[in-house]
C-alpha cells in the first residue's frame, strides 16, 4: 500500500470511529449550541466579504466542489455575499486547474462556470460590494423570493445552458419555504452533484432557541428535508460528511443526487 492510500485508509478508520464516540459527539453538539449563543458563526470573511458559516462547513463545500466540479451553483440567500464569493472563487480555481492541466493560458480561458444567487432583499451596499468584487464576473444575482414563480422560471431557463449543477439552500429556514425551494430547484441538480440544505441543526437545538425568528424546532430546514426525502428518491443523505465534520450547521443536510 502506498503512502497516500495508507493515509486515506487511516483517515477513514478514524472517521468511522467517531460514530460510536459519544463523548466527542456530545462535546461537539454542546460547543455548537454555545457558539451559536455567542454569534461565533459571524466571525469570518471570504475574500473580504462576511460569510456567515462555520469554517468546517466551508471546508466541506470546498471538497464537494472540487470532487464534483459543477459548472453552475445556485444559492438561495445572499446576505453580505460571502457565500457567493466563496462559490465563485472555487469555480475560478476549477478553471485554473483545468487550464493548467491542458497547458492553456488562463487569461485567454473564458469560463462558462457561474454562481446564481437569489435573495428577497439585496441591500444596495451589499449589491455594490459584490458587483465591485474581482469575482463578480462569475456571479449573477436575482432579487425576489426564491419560491416566486417568476424567479423560479428565470433560474430554470438560465440553468438550461449548464451540465453539472449544484444547489445550496440558505434563505428562510421555515419548513414550508425550504420544502418549496426543494420542490422547485432540486430537479436541476445533476447526478453525482449535491443539494445542500443549511441550518438543519435548528431541529437539534432547544425549543425556542431562536426567539426572534419564524423557524424553530418542528418547523425548519430539517423537517422540510425529511418530508422531501420521503417522496423523492433522487437523493440520499451523505452521512459521511457530517460524521467527519462533527461541528456543522447542516447535519443530514448534504444530499447527493444519485439518479437522473
Amino acid at each position: 500500500m502506498n503512502e497516500m492510500k495508507k493515509f486515506y485508509k487511516d483517515r477513514e478508520t478514524c472517521i468511522n470511529g467517531y460514530r460510536n464516540n459519544d463523548d466527542l459527539k456530545n462535546l461537539s453538539e454542546d460547543w455548537r449550541e454555545l457558539s451559536m449563543q455567542n454569534k461565533y458563526v459571524y466571525n469570518f470573511d471570504w475574500f473580504g466579504r462576511p460569510i456567515i458559516q462555520y469554517p468546517q462547513d466551508m471546508i466541506a463545500l470546498q471538497e464537494i466542489i472540487w470532487n464534483t466540479k459543477p459548472d453552475l451553483i445556485i444559492e438561495t440567500g445572499i446576505a453580505h455575499g460571502g457565500s457567493l464569493i466563496f462559490s465563485a472563487s472555487m469555480l475560478a480555481l476549477l478553471d485554473l486547474a483545468e487550464s493548467n492541466s491542458s497547458k492553456g493560458v488562463m487569461n485567454e480561458h473564458k469560463s462558462k462556470r457561474l454562481v446564481i444567487g437569489i435573495d428577497i432583499d439585496i441591500r444596495d451596499h451589499n449589491r455594490k460590494a459584490i458587483e465591485d468584487h474581482p469575482f463578480s464576473d462569475r456571479i449573477e444575482m436575482l432579487e425576489g423570493s426564491s419560491i416566486d414563480t417568476e424567479i423560479i422560471k428565470k433560474v430554470l431557463e438560465r440553468a438550461k445552458k449548464f451540465k453539472r449543477i449544484m444547489l445550496c439552500l440558505d434563505s428562510l429556514h421555515t419548513h414550508d419555504h425550504v420544502l418549496a425551494e426543494l420542490e422547485a430547484y432540486s430537479r436541476l441538480v445533476t447526478p453525482g452533484c449535491y443539494c445542500i440544505v443549511l441550518d438543519t441543526f435548528i431541529e437539534d437545538l432547544p425549543d425556542s432557541f431562536f426567539k426572534d425568528r419564524p423557524w424553530n424546532k418542528g418547523n425548519n430546514s430539517k423537517t422540510a428535508l425529511k418530508q422531501f426525502l420521503d417522496n423523492n428518491k433522487r437523493f440520499e443523505i451523505d452521512h459521511n460528511i457530517y460524521q467527519k465534520l462533527l461541528i456543522s450547521v447542516a447535519p443530514d443536510g448534504f444530499l447527493k443526487c444519485i439518479k437522473e
